[in-house]
């Protein structure tokens, strides 16, 4: 017992007990960054309307692409963190920290110019029509400015979370959305200020996060970082790329799916009754109430890796195991409760984010993509759990090829093929039939891992 006191609580303390204290603040964190996108579309609906909920849609595939920066170095340089935790290696560990913190600060700024030099291109093959194109230039260039203080404070969170304080994780990202949510209202509607102000709330709310973030610097538990360890290397730039490629690859297929998918809503909408703007809003909202979904499964996920990445390098493959099925468990109950909402209650659901011109065609639309869309949703959570699991046990390539399946294999041949048959029915059935394809191949992955594991302990 008194040896216990000593080690790290990751290598001996019950698997629920540490799963809940990490995950909890982590779901909440993830939720709340989340709502930073579900507010404004909520408050964008009704005061500018779909065309407004369209043109942050469009906009959107901007932030998935700093998300999967943000993901590669925060959660590569986690993973690395915790292993080296467990293999006991602290003055690696530290090394690992210093150079992950670099990487935010030189990714995030260098994201942020090509953005503001590159807008309106990106926009424009980001699927952005006549009507909504004023709307998406404006929201952009003001969103832009965020983009570094959203890679620096979701890395340092992630770091935050494996050097065991998940609580202080959670705190960063709720003042954020606070803030956002507290101005969202007075930009839009007190000031009169449109998308605009709803861009500004949300770029205050991230750098209010981001200072919180960087001073956990100073509070870091379990290594004590140096002027030394604050360097950027190729080779650390490699490593730590590696470990978090497959929840880069995730956030980078998400957005050539959101490209697809709005071109394809656009070209096959002027084709229907509902017209091109109709199904770009409609999709955008079904894709932002799904995030908060999403996000709890993320936050499971990143509940569950320092958990797993120090276990497997310490070699305690029993509680690796225990870990995985755990999370399994808890995102299957997430994503039926998800599932039940979105296929009873969906126009109780997107009410809440207005509607605009044309509402009985618009609510036509949205519900029917809404239900078919989604209607696989818990077998995505089983897929994006499985690709993290191998990240996080520090092989990051067979996590990037199941990161890939769905999106990239399954999902843009499959909306690409179905419409030329199907029209718009076609985009919709795409993703449940991709959702059953990805997860038979996540099972074989699984199932091989676990029998090499089981080996290990022989």
């Amino acid at each position: 017992m008194e040896n216990e006191k000593t080690e790290n609580p990751l290598g001996y303390k019950k698997i629920s007990s540490l799963l809940a204290g990490f995950a909890i603040p982590s779901i909440i964190a993830m939720v709340v960054s989340a709502l930073y996108n579900v507010v404004d579309q909520i408050f964008i609906g009704q005061g500018v309307g779909y065309y407004g909920n369209a043109a942050t849609n469009v906009a959107f595939p901007l932030t998935t692409i700093c998300l999967a920066i943000t993901l590669t170095i925060g959660i590569g340089t986690a993973a690395r963190f915790s292993l080296y935790l467990g293999q006991k290696k602290e003055e690696e560990a530290a090394k690992t920290v210093g150079s992950g913190i670099c990487m935010m600060i030189a990714f995030g700024f260098i994201y942020a110019i090509i953005i503001s030099i590159f807008y309106e291109p990106l926009l424009i093959a980001f699927g952005a029509t006549d009507n909504i194109m004023s709307y998406a230039i404006e929201y952009t260039r003001i969103t832009a400015i965020g983009m570094p203080f959203v890679v620096m404070m979701n890395g340092m969170s992630n770091i935050a979370r494996a050097d065991g304080s998940p609580l202080y994780s959670m705190i960063v990202m709720l003042v954020g959305a606070i803030i956002n949510t507290i101005l969202d209202p007075i930009f839009i509607f007190g000031l009169g200020m449109g998308v605009g102000g709803a861009a500004w709330a949300t770029v205050i709310g991230q750098i209010a996060s981001c200072i919180l973030a960087l001073v956990y610097i100073k509070k870091l538990k379990r290594i004590k970082l140096k002027k030394e360890h604050m360097t950027l290397t190729f080779r650390q730039i490699g490593r730590t790329c590696m470990m978090g490629m497959s929840n880069g690859l995730t956030q980078i297929a998400i957005t050539l799916v959101q490209v697809v998918l709005n071109r394809s809503l656009v070209y096959y909408g002027e084709l229907s009754v509902y017209g091109a703007d109709i199904p770009l809003a409609a999709s955008g909202i079904v894709m932002k109430v799904n995030a908060i979904v999403l996000a709890i499964i993320i936050g499971i996920i990143q509940g569950m890796q320092p958990i797993v990445g120090f276990n497997y390098g310490a070699k305690k493959f029993d509680r690796v195991k225990a870990v995985y099925k755990l999370a399994i468990i808890c995102e299957l109950v997430i994503t039926i409760i998800g599932s039940i909402a979105f296929q009873f209650f969906p126009v109780q659901v997107l009410s809440i984010f207005g509607s605009g011109e044309n509402e009985k065609l618009y609510f036509e639309f949205a519900v029917l993509f809404m239900r078919t869309f989604l209607l696989m949703l818990p077998l995505i959570g089983i897929q994006m759990i499985s690709s993290n699991f191998f990240a996080a046990i520090g092989k990051p390539v067979r996590g990037a090829i199941l990161s890939l399946t769905r999106q990239i294999f399954f999902f843009i041949p499959l909306v690409l093929i179905l419409p030329l048959f199907m029209a718009l029915d076609g985009i919709m059935w795409a993703a449940p039939i991709a959702d059953v394809l990805s997860f038979i191949t996540v099972m074989i992955f699984i199932i091989h891992e676990m029998k090499l594991m089981t080996k290990a302990q022989k």
